[in-house]
């Protein structure tokens, strides 16, 4: 009976409203894993600048950095989920190939907004104790994790690109 439900989904023939819950699955997907990946990179780079200001207190403020960088994935999942919530609408013209598009573009950006948190909290917590001992590695911290932001930028874009 599933299967035969998800035939017709995928066929066109599924209702408004189910192609409307893809649709609204996308948004909490972007939403969702972006602020995952947000959170994480938030609490991972505070570890090290809590770790850090014990040693160097005077360069608490230079290592907010990553704390910030991190913080920015979430509004790419905010940006898509506005997006997305002003396509969504319960009509016939409202299909379930655009139901199925809102869902990809939320998960493009969500997950690539949660991968680039991992790398943003792992290389913001080593990255500021490292620049606590040796002051030069400041510069290629704040390259890699704008590599690292990269990520969820491109998530971003391909979740605009999908949503048109």
């Amino acid at each position: 009976m599933v299967i035969m439900e998800v035939d017709h989904l995928a066929a066109g023939e599924g209702s408004t409203a189910a192609a409307a819950f893809f649709g609204f699955m996308g948004v909490a997907a972007a939403l969702s894993f972006s602020n995952f990946g947000a959170a994480y990179g938030t609490a991972k780079s505070g570890i090290g600048i809590s770790t850090m200001g014990v040693l160097k207190p005077d360069m608490i403020v230079k290592s907010v950095v990553p704390v910030v960088m991190a913080g920015i994935l979430g509004i790419y999942g905010l940006i898509i989920a506005v997006i997305l919530l002003q396509k969504i609408e319960i009509k016939e013209t409202y299909g379930t190939f655009d139901g199925f598009r809102h869902l990809a573009a939320g998960l493009c950006c969500g997950l690539s907004s949660l991968a680039s948190g991992y790398a943003v909290g792992i290389v913001g917590d080593s990255g500021v104790r490292g620049n606590a001992q040796e002051p030069k590695l400041f510069v290629g911290m704040i390259l890699i994790l704008i590599f690292a932001e990269a990520i969820g930028l491109y998530g971003l874009i391909i979740g605009i690109i999908i949503s048109q």
